[in-house]
């Protein structure tokens, strides 16, 4: 059975997520333990509240090197809301911790210019054509809630071609925003699919096929 560790450092809906991994089939466990955490098939990074506090707990229990590790390997990765967000080099929330995340992506997570915010509800999502992430699922709406996103992508192929640029899935709430991301190992939503129904059963399903 594919080994699925929910990274556990202090933020995130941890057990909806660890429910939600277990009902596509998943073996999972809930821990922050180095070493489990590296040797598991797929690590998926939790995160809810403000960049900077959640940035700062993932950073305290070495969850940037774990990542790092992981990705050097080619070993998957899934990050959630902000788990997404702190894939990205900073952010312009305000808040106690670290401003600065893990840089995996070029970018700055941004409030959302909206006249409601934060956007929490059901949205649809534009994936690109060939997406594994959103196989079968390309039509359907996704539970959001979040006030910052991140509103630009932009990276530059420096390898003329020999490694794909990432797949990249928008949104819109007062403007266009980073709804996913899936580039190699390393793939992130800024939605909730443990709190999407079918959908984002779906969804996780397609990625825990992917650790096989």
């Amino acid at each position: 059975m594919t080994r699925v560790v929910v990274l556990d450092y202090g933020f995130g809906n941890v057990r909806s997520a660890v429910r939600a991994l277990e009902r596509v089939g998943a073996d999972v466990e809930l821990t922050s333990d180095r070493r489990t955490a590296l040797e598991a098939d797929g690590l998926l990074v939790p995160g809810v509240g403000a960049f900077a506090a959640v940035n700062a707990g993932l950073k305290a229990v070495g969850g940037d090197t774990i990542v790092d590790r992981r990705l050097a390997g080619g070993r998957p990765v899934l990050g959630i809301c902000v788990g997404l967000q702190v894939m990205f080099e900073t952010s312009t929330e305000p808040g106690e911790g670290l401003p600065d995340g893990l840089g995996q992506w070029p970018g700055t997570v941004e409030r959302l210019p909206a006249e409601v915010v934060p956007h929490t509800g059901w949205s649809k999502v534009q994936p690109p054509a060939g997406s594994q992430l959103f196989a079968g699922v390309e039509d359907e709406r996704f539970y959001f809630v979040h006030s910052y996103a991140v509103q630009r992508f932009e990276m530059v192929d420096t390898t003329d071609g020999r490694v794909p640029l990432p797949q990249v899935t928008w949104a819109h709430h007062g403007t266009r925003f980073v709804a996913a991301v899936e580039n190699g190992a390393l793939t992130a939503t800024q939605f909730h699919p443990e709190k999407s129904g079918d959908a984002g059963a779906q969804l996780l399903r397609n990625w825990v096929d992917t650790l096989g």
